[in-house]
């Protein structure tokens, strides 16, 4: 018995020197670092190694002025801007400015989604799991863990940057200066750090990661869309309505303009100080959205694991076809100006020869196509992988002890991956074929561009076999699946580009795909496709039920 006790008068509770609402923010900052150990490094390396290979493509295929000239012409279009950056750049279309005006805007979104899965990642995931609120039993205080999320998110915005700075200055793009390379690293950290605000307000509305995550991610797409009508309408206001503008119109190597990344660190602030607000406002776990209440009787759907599997993945699934349906729709409006823009460019003309083609625009469409169908494998490998998430959070646990059986209910997710991947190529192949049969003039690329993107569903199906192996064989060695679509975009399309060996591209379920509409379709690989996806679900699906669940 303590003193206290057997005296009768009350403890004194001692509050730790320094405790407060952010208390223990330095502690759970090292922690957050010491997870992404891997993941971040791979994110900035990725950004600085892609970034790094655009600058010496520009630098060897446009080292001819006339080039660069003929680029000018093309990029003035429309749709050129409105792929690219504002007009500006294009006044003296130096390597530098070439860099800026093609590679910020693109990279900003990039950027800008790292930065929203970090903060969503150490802070609503954090709650969703239950882990926030063992954590803040602790000596931490209430603002403390998005305080460290978010500084996460600088730690790794600023470390691109200086990486940027110091990759991009040893280059021949703005000899003599550093300004360029440094302005145009920290235009990247100032966006990120814009979307990171973003997602510190967003985690707060709503109580679950995906929601939280998505919300943040279709502001990142509105962001992009305004920046793209306002350069293509030459309508600067709308520009001047989103950070990616922002950070494009500091024109980096043209006018090295510091004041515009300004309003991305001011808006990071503003969101931040939202964020932190509406924390107060609302429980652990929960969010200031409350729930729908539910109907009264659940879909008969829900009743069946499909119907269930398809519930789980229909906001990731929407998020994938509107993205999808847009980035189609992009490629496909610069279709009736392949020939003019790729004409002086040896290195793509090679390619485009390698694929074949009656017309630049078909040869240009083939190879578009790959960039779609490495997207859609992208949701692929997430729906194939996701009953492991489930696995891990305890969640099959409960379901499989009733009478519903291993091999359906993770056969439901499959099937959802393997119909969800197709339905993905058919809302890509449409949104290229529409606006490249209106850029044309053209309406039979309507139907032949959609039919060569669900050429590639055989390819995702076995993208989803892989997966499905490792899931049921192999689990702690699921993540290896990632691999199939990073190495179908370096070969299939980079490697076209590059001119790497053919067995490269072989290796590849992808590399087995008639690059229609170029090509002439062959049934032959796409059937063998379709029966090696379905040996490796069977594969997939069999050694699952023969092992044991790992529950974390």
């Amino acid at each position: 018995m303590s003193a206290a006790a057997a005296t009768g008068t009350p403890a004194v509770t001692r509050t730790p020197a320094g405790a407060g609402a952010l208390a223990g923010t330095r502690a759970l900052l090292r922690f957050a670092l010491r997870r992404d150990r891997v993941r971040l490094p791979v994110w900035i390396l990725a950004l600085f190694l892609g970034t790094l290979s655009a600058a010496g493509k520009f630098t060897s295929l446009y080292a001819d002025p006339q080039a660069r000239d003929s680029l000018t012409d093309t990029m003035a279009s429309p749709a050129g801007l409105a792929m690219t950056g504002p007009r500006h750049y294009l006044d003296d279309y130096t390597f530098g400015a070439m860099l800026g005006h093609q590679m910020l805007g693109f990279l900003a979104v990039l950027v800008g989604l790292m930065n929203v899965l970090v903060v969503t990642r150490h802070t609503r995931d954090e709650e969703e799991t239950g882990r926030a609120e063992l954590v803040r039993s602790a000596v931490v205080g209430r603002h403390a863990q998005l305080a460290a999320a978010l500084w996460v998110a600088v730690v790794a915005d600023l470390a691109l940057a200086l990486l940027l700075a110091a990759g991009l200055g040893a280059t021949d793009l703005a000899p003599g200066g550093v300004t360029g390379p440094l302005l145009y690293g920290l235009a990247h950290a100032a966006v990120g750090l814009a979307f990171a605000g973003v997602a510190a307000v967003t985690t707060q509305i709503t109580a679950h990661t995906r929601a939280a995550s998505g919300t943040a991610l279709a502001v990142i797409g509105l962001a992009y869309a305004l920046r793209a009508a306002g350069d293509a309408g030459g309508h600067d206001g709308l520009s001047w309505l989103s950070p990616i503008g922002w950070a494009q119109r500091s024109y980096p190597y043209v006018d090295n303009r510091w004041w515009p990344l300004l309003l991305c660190v001011a808006l990071a602030a503003l969101c931040a100080g939202t964020g932190f607000v509406l924390s107060t406002r609302r429980d652990v776990g929960a969010g200031l959205r409350a729930a729908r209440p539910g109907r009264r009787t659940a879909s008969g759907a829900l009743l069946g694991p499909l119907g269930l599997a398809l519930r789980l993945h229909r906001p990731l699934l929407a998020g994938f076809g509107a993205g999808l349906f847009l980035m189609g729709a992009m490629y496909g409006s610069v279709l009736g100006e392949a020939d003019g823009m790729l004409k002086d460019i040896d290195q793509v003309q090679e390619a485009l020869r390698r694929i074949g083609g009656t017309s630049p625009a078909e040869s240009f469409a083939s190879m578009i196509m790959v960039i779609l169908a490495v997207v859609a494998s992208v949701y692929v490998v997430t729906a194939a992988l996701h009953p492991l998430s489930e696995e891990h959070a305890g969640r099959a646990e409960p379901l499989l002890a009733t009478g519903l059986s291993r091999v359906r209910w993770a056969g439901g997710h499959l099937a959802v991956a393997l119909g969800g991947g197709t339905a993905l190529l058919l809302l890509g192949g449409l949104g290229i074929g529409i606006t490249g049969a209106a850029s044309t003039g053209d309406p039979r690329l309507v139907l032949s561009l959609t039919g060569a993107a669900l050429a590639y569903a055989p390819a995702l199906w076995v993208t989803a076999g892989i997966a499905a192996v490792l899931f049921g064989r192999l689990p702690r060695a699921a993540r290896a699946a990632w691999t199939v679509p990073v190495y179908a975009f370096v070969t299939s399309y980079l490697g076209q580009l590059l001119g790497f060996p053919g067995w490269t591209n072989d290796l590849s379920p992808f590399g087995h795909v008639p690059r229609l509409p170029a090509a002439p379709m062959d049934g032959t690989p796409l059937t063998v496709l379709t029966l090696v996806a379905a040996a490796l679900v069977l594969v997939g699906l069999d050694g699952f039920r023969r092992r044991d669940l790992e529950t974390k």
